[in-house]
């Protein structure tokens, strides 16, 4: 049998016996117009990549179950192909979970339709349909390998697993699923640095994740795997964003640097994101415990969210020319698509939501949004109350916002990011029409949080008692959904679909300008552009030219909130970076708290080893309380900083506590105005975020706390701690610390 083109040796990649190093870049197909791919992967060439990878999302490929779709925006082997024409190697990472800030992490939602299924194991209700799913990718891709004549270097086998779980046999069975497929090409596994050994199998190359210090991630990397070649699977030139925090910039110096560092080393990478794009539709997912995600998924990457080259890319493709081989070139980028403005337009037909209601499914008890047999949108929620007097309405839990109604009249809203899931209900005279009206976001992507079930979660009480009788109205928001409304040019202040045809004289990019507008979802001639939330800091909607026309123009907009002027103009630019809390229904992002440490015993007290290193503690005696309190006395450099990118709880097994229920209950101080430093940061799963104590105005000096509200009382046997992640210079590594866990460590 004749050697593969393509393989891997003790010291690197071999492309026909010749090493190779891969300069790599991510785009995603869904997130950038059909229309634009070509555009885009020229970009990616014009960068001095060789390579882009790509990601499968299981749940845009399959979303019922059995029913595959491999058309339009999910046409992958096109991509493939056109990856392949303008001199592009490909590499794939089919799933089944990809995470990418994709609703569920990739993962269809219609596998929660089983109570009991437990996702990215081996239980058969997951690992069947993913067995299907895989089985389905090779056939549409396996004939496009570098070993058939195709693009396909490598595939990966899951995603950062290692941050879920342990089990290797489950890494196994996932990669006997892409053998049985058909995939005969090198297949490789990547986890950021402190995972790398969590379902390790020395039959799946390793390579790792980090935004930053690529020496200390290599070598991380070699105690695991002493020979191979060095590859990050995701190098991070800047960050995605989450509705209500700052924009998320890079730091280019530093990208730059390390960028350069691996290409000094002869090492492999792949940049995350090349492009970023638009996350499209209601794909957007959110990070834990719950931080919704924008639909702009610019990510402040080399290539912008329009497709526009930035410093960044000039500067990357600058030091890229510096270590091309003779043979290789490097072709101009193609030139930017043109952008047209369009003047302020009057929505002016009106279809009110409680107007156009779907048929009622009659229930004793709600149940969630799957359970009803639906994946996305909306979904109400209306019983009758008795006259009485004023009395406290409460959910276990509202995915993901609950708006109530008393007899039509907003009372307030049920909001899962500060677990406020109960509302106080007037006095009623007579019988009252109570109406929860909840939109479903995007559903965790990464974590078991991925387990996110949308919609009323049971039991719902009023005045103590549980609430039964229910009538449920589904509001999928689909094309069907959409199609039946009854507009007509009344006003109304309540959630609501607006249209208006605006006539342009061309068709090219804009950028919808959604600031008079509340929060929902908008749509122009069919194509879903996303959900908006005057919050910020997104503030304009991409509209890719193609999906415009000269002429009329349909725009569809679903506003939960209601404009403050139903309007629509087309900019030249996007807005990315404005924020606007004071437009927030929660008008605080945590309850105001004062720490209450005085008299309190530490469960455990210590000193963290320096560098980036994860560290775990166990305590003595395990503890239990619903606070748990991280204090900084003071840092390694000496500086009067704090900083954490990760901190994780320990149950009594020393398994890992989810964070389905935290929320930050405290912090003595957070950046929030230079960059995220936000406390919620510490406990997001994502190490390349992090808390971090004030310093662009003031710079406050230790003692630094963090408070965590479990959201219940739970026993505590530990934590581990995670570093601000870099080189040795970066600032906030705790160096003595005081733990403490309880149930009154804070008063509000």
């Amino acid at each position: 049998m004749p050697d593969p083109r393509f393989s891997v040796s003790d010291s690197g990649f071999l492309l026909d016996g010749k090493p190779l190093q891969i300069r790599c870049g991510e785009v995603h197909a869904p997130r950038v117009p059909r229309e634009y791919w070509r555009h885009r992967l020229q970009l990616v060439r014009a960068m001095g990549l060789n390579a882009v990878c790509a990601y499968l999302f299981w749940n845009l490929h399959e979303p019922e179950p059995g029913q595959f779709v491999w058309t339009g925006q999910a046409d992958a082997a096109e991509f493939c192909r056109a990856a392949q024409d303008v001199g592009l190697w490909v590499i794939l990472r089919p799933g089944p979970y990809a995470c990418a800030e994709w609703e569920m992490g990739g993962l269809p939602w219609w596998l929660l339709k089983d109570r009991d299924v437990q996702l990215r194991t081996r239980d058969p209700k997951f690992l069947e349909p993913a067995r299907r799913y895989l089985r389905e990718v090779g056939r549409v891709l396996a004939p496009l390998q570098v070993t058939r004549g195709g693009p396909i270097l490598m595939v990966q086998v899951e995603n950062e697993y290692g941050f879920y779980g342990k089990d290797a046999e489950y890494m196994g069975e996932i990669r006997q699923a892409l053998l049985g497929a058909g995939f005969d090409v090198p297949l490789f596994a990547c986890n950021p640095v402190q995972h790398l050994r969590d379902g390790y199998r020395d039959d799946l190359l390793p390579v790792v994740n980090f935004g930053s210090d690529p020496a200390g991630a290599f070598a991380a990397l070699r105690a695991v795997r002493p020979t191979g070649p060095l590859m990050c699977g995701e190098f991070y030139p800047g960050w995605f964003d989450t509705w209500g925090s700052p924009h998320h910039t890079g730091n280019s110096e530093r990208y730059l640097a390390d960028l350069k560092t691996m290409l000094d080393a002869g090492a492999s990478f792949s940049i995350y994101m090349a492009h970023g794009g638009t996350t499209f539709g209601l794909w957007s997912g959110a990070d834990r415990p719950f931080k919704p995600d924008t639909s702009s998924y610019d990510y402040d990457a080399p290539i912008s969210e329009a497709g526009w080259t930035t410093s960044k890319f000039d500067a990357t493709r600058e030091l890229m020319s510096r270590y091309t081989a003779p043979s290789e070139w490097i072709p101009e980028p193609p030139q930017r698509n043109p952008v047209m403005t369009f003047a302020p337009t009057a929505v002016t037909e009106c279809a009110p939501l409680f107007e156009n209601l779907p048929e009622a499914i009659e229930d004793d008890r709600p149940r969630t949004m799957e359970q009803y047999d639906q994946g996305f949108g909306c979904i109400l929620y209306r019983t009758t109350l008795p006259p009485g007097p004023a009395a406290t309405l409460e959910a276990v839990a509202v995915h993901d916002f609950g708006f109530v109604y008393l007899d039509g009249q907003r009372i307030g809203v049920m909001d899962r990011r500060t677990r406020h899931f109960s509302i106080l209900l007037p006095e009623r005279m007579k019988p009252s029409r109570l109406d929860i009206l909840v939109e479903a976001m995007g559903r965790v992507n990464f974590g078991v949080e991925v387990h996110d079930r949308k919609g009323l979660h049971r039991p719902v009480k009023f005045g103590g008692n549980e609430l039964t009788g229910w009538h449920v109205f589904r509001f999928p928001i689909d094309d069907a959904q959409r199609a039946s409304l009854r507009y007509d040019d009344r006003r109304t202040t309540g959630p609501a679909f607006w249209k208006c045809d605006i006539v342009l004289d061309e068709s090219a990019d804009t950028f919808l300008d959604m600031r008079p507008w509340g929060k929902g979802v908008a749509w122009v001639n069919g194509h879903c552009l996303g959900r908006f939330w005057n919050i910020g800091p997104t503030q304009t909607m991409y509209v890719p030219g193609p999906w415009l026309k000269k002429g009329a123009n349909a725009f569809v907009i679903f506003d939960l909130l209601g404009p403050q002027q139903p309007v629509l103009a087309g900019l030249d630019r996007p807005i990315l970076d404005q924020l606007s809390p004071e437009l927030d229904f929660a008008p605080a992002r945590r309850p105001k708290a004062t720490l209450a440490l005085d008299g309190v015993e530490p469960v455990h007290a210590g000193e963290f080893a320096p560098g980036s290193d994860a560290q775990s503690v166990t305590f003595r005696t395990p503890a239990r309380g619903r606070f748990a309190c991280i204090e900084s006395l003071d840092a390694h450099d000496g500086k009067p900083f704090a900083a954490v990118a990760e901190l994780d709880l320990l149950d009594e097994s020393g398994n890992p506590i989810s964070h389905e229920r935290w929320t930050i209950a405290y912090v003595d101080s957070e950046e929030l105005s230079a960059e995220d430093g936000s406390a919620e940061n510490a406990i997001d799963g994502q190490v390349a975020t992090f808390w971090h104590t004030r310093w662009s105005d003031s710079r406050p000096d230790h003692p630094h706390a963090l408070v965590i509200d479990l959201g219940e009382s739970r026993v505590v046997s530990g934590f581990r701690y995670v570093p601000r992640q870099g080189g040795d210079r970066v600032a906030g590594r705790i160096k003595r610390y005081r733990f403490y866990v309880g149930d009154e460590l804070i008063k509000r």
